[in-house]
């Protein structure tokens, strides 16, 4: 029996809630063995939020970052490694895809580069392991937008006789159309969860909105709701892609302004919790109108509402977590990461061109060796 092939992924997403780490055995099928999400302190984080948009200062500000989230990185690797019982002598690498800061897609008046700190040489150094990161700017590079990048993933781990749609729910979200027959197709469908942990945040100092019990509180604002959905990103033909310098508390506050009085605070979480519904099933029907299936991953999987309102608009679907089929919708992103870096050390390309809209076929990102 040939000797397991274990990676390492790392995920830390827009939200900045926390690093999470996957071991997973990529001899054939990608299994899960062992997982680790460590918190990242409400400091650091109004710290990552606040270089995501344009301030003073920002060079120094970023170089520290971007050590502190590397040992911070490191330092999840190793309480992973201590849980799951193994020496990292036994990782063959570690994939991180960082804390992105900074996103501008093709088309952006601000130009186009992607931008992930949490430095890979504190991580090797730390941990003794072999670290590929920095995946997004080669695909951009080629003329790709540099996200997503799960959609390969999605296709290694879901790919079989049934038309899937893959949903990752997260800061933001996107769409992974899986057909029997045809091309694969991705891309970002605008927020996830980030519009709905801002407002409840600001207004109930919680972090998330569990099981969506404040949006069911609340009564949806159709003045509102048209507002929003009139923003040109959710016409935008793909391949697109976003994030928070994009969809935020400013993007918010722009639409509120535009109402004739300002509404009740749980009645604007309604708002936002549907509009993710819709712009996430309207991509759908967009690409995948013969799906099977939808499958949910990510965070938004735990929130039963929004989970509802997606069935609810898809009616002709079944719309279940990733979990049904074997795989924890919490540990996908993390697990796509650890395939990445498979893909870059055996030097095979890892995006998809009808996803990012890239040239071609590239090797992402950088090694750096232990």
């Amino acid at each position: 029996m040939p000797a397991r092939q274990l990676y390492i992924g790392l995920m830390s997403g827009t939200s900045a809630d926390a690093i999470d780490a996957a071991l997973v055995d990529l001899t054939s099928t990608p299994q899960l063995i062992a997982s680790f999400s460590q918190p990242i302190p409400a400091q650091l984080k109004r710290q990552i939020h606040a270089i995501a948009l344009p301030g003073d200062n920002e060079i120094d500000r970023m170089g520290s970052l971007d050590v502190e989230l590397g040992q911070r990185f490191a330092s999840c690797v190793k309480a992973l490694i201590d849980k799951a019982g193994i020496l990292s002598n036994d990782i063959l690498a570690i994939g991180s895809h960082g804390q992105t800061i900074r996103h501008r897609p093709p088309g952006s008046a601000e130009g186009t580069f992607t931008l992930q700190i949490g430095d890979p040489n504190v991580i090797a150094e730390l941990t003794g392991i072999t670290t590929v990161a920095d995946f997004r700017r080669r695909d951009m590079a080629a003329g790709g937008q540099g996200a997503p990048l799960v959609p390969a993933f999605h296709r290694a781990i879901f790919s079989s006789g049934a038309n899937y749609a893959v949903i990752n729910i997260g800061g933001m979200a996107n769409v992974t159309w899986l057909p029997v027959n045809g091309d694969i197709i991705g891309f970002d469908t605008g927020p996830g969860n980030v519009l709905m942990d801002t407002w409840i945040q600001e207004h109930l100092q919680k972090p998330f909105d569990k099981d969506g019990a404040w949006a069911a509180s609340g009564k949806v604002i159709p003045e509102l709701l048209s507002h929003l959905l009139c923003d040109p990103f959710f016409s935008q033909p793909f391949p697109k892609s976003t994030g928070r310098e994009y969809f935020n508390r400013q993007w918010i506050a722009k639409h509120l302004q535009a109402l004739k009085q300002q509404p009740n605070k749980e009645d604007v979480q309604a708002t936002l919790l549907l509009l993710t519904a819709i712009t996430v099933s309207e991509s759908i029907k967009s690409v995948g109108s013969s799906a099977d299936e939808v499958l949910i991953c990510g965070g938004g999987t735990f929130n039963r509402a929004l989970m509802g309102e997606i069935q609810r608009l898809l009616p002709s679907c079944k719309v279940r977590s990733t979990a049904h089929y074997g795989v924890d919708p919490q540990w996908i992103e993390a697990m796509a990461f650890s395939w990445l870096a498979k893909q870059t050390m055996n030097h095979k390309p890892g995006n998809l061109c009808a996803v990012t809209g890239a040239k071609r076929e590239v090797i992402l990102g950088g090694i750096y060796y232990a």
